[in-house]
């Protein structure tokens, strides 16, 4: 048992983190991308890439939760659940991930 909450525990960080690591990409702060790949800073895309990159860890870790029947759900607003459900970072999620959220990343 103790080892099922264990994972249970893990997935839950990772998944708080992933959506932390999506907001602050999307917020354009830094992230760990901006560690690994500096010299990206001076490309124009860089922003987008570093946000593809953020969506394909959290839609990752969505997933993992779905295959383990772990609820995901609560973290997140019902609008950001519908963004994520349809899995496309589309002009409307960069645009209205906040809508109904209480505030920015820190």
């Amino acid at each position: 048992m103790d080892q099922n909450r264990n994972v249970l525990d893990h997935l839950e960080r990772k998944l708080t983190e992933a959506k932390t690591h999506f907001e602050r990409a999307l917020d354009c702060k830094h992230t760990e991308f901006d560690d690994l790949y500096p010299y990206m800073m001076e490309h124009p895309q860089f922003f987008w890439y570093k946000r593809y990159v953020a969506w394909s860890e959290l839609l990752t870790i969505v997933k993992l939760c779905e295959e383990l029947s772990i609820d995901w759900k609560d973290k997140f607003t019902p609008n950001q659940v519908e963004y994520v459900r349809n899995r496309v970072m589309s002009s409307k999620v960069l645009d209205e991930w906040y809508h109904d959220s209480k505030e920015h990343v820190g």
